[in-house]
Order: structure tokens, then sequence, then C-alpha cells
């Protein structure tokens, strides 16, 4: 069960340009599962999401940039960083 404080998860594509981010989960198949890790993409890292064209969008983890589709970053769900970061002050 998930606490009512805790911040709300939204796809990728609905945040805005240069924020940073958390990944809460991956909800694709294994293999995106798997691809999205092998790149680093997991669940807890940090990203900044610096491009959005088209269907297509650029994430920075680090100084590493991907370039993902649509379909793809539909199925990354993300935290804003800020939240993430409060809510654990404020539990500790």
């Amino acid at each position: 069960m998930v606490p009512e404080s805790a911040p709300k998860a939204f796809p990728l594509p609905v945040a805005p340009l240069g924020s940073r981010l958390r990944i809460a989960a991956l909800h694709g198949g294994t293999e995106l599962t798997r691809r999205l890790t092998e790149l680093g993409l997991n669940v807890g890292c940090e990203i900044v999401l610096q491009q959005r064209e088209g269907g297509k969008f650029v994430v920075k983890r680090g100084e590493t940039r991907f370039a993902l589709g649509g379909g793809m970053a539909h199925k990354i769900l993300v935290q804003e960083y800020s939240e993430v970061a409060r809510d654990a002050h404020a539990a500790a």
C-alpha cells in the first residue's frame, strides 16, 4: 500500500522541460525494462528532461544523453525530484 503523502508518479512526457525527475517505475515488458536498465535508466535514478520534439524525447542522466521514442517515454513513470527529496527529508 502506498502512503497518501507519497509523491504521485506520472508518465515522462507530462513532465515540464528542464525538470529534475526521479524514475519511479518502468511499465514496459521484460525486454523494455531490461534495455532501459542496461542503459542506466533504472528505478530510483535522477534524470533531466532536456528536449521534447514531436514524439521524441531527450533525457540526461549525469553527462549522458538518451534519445527516447514516445512509446518508450510513456512507459517511464517519474516523480519531480524536489518532491521526492522533500518527502524523504520529512520522513527522516
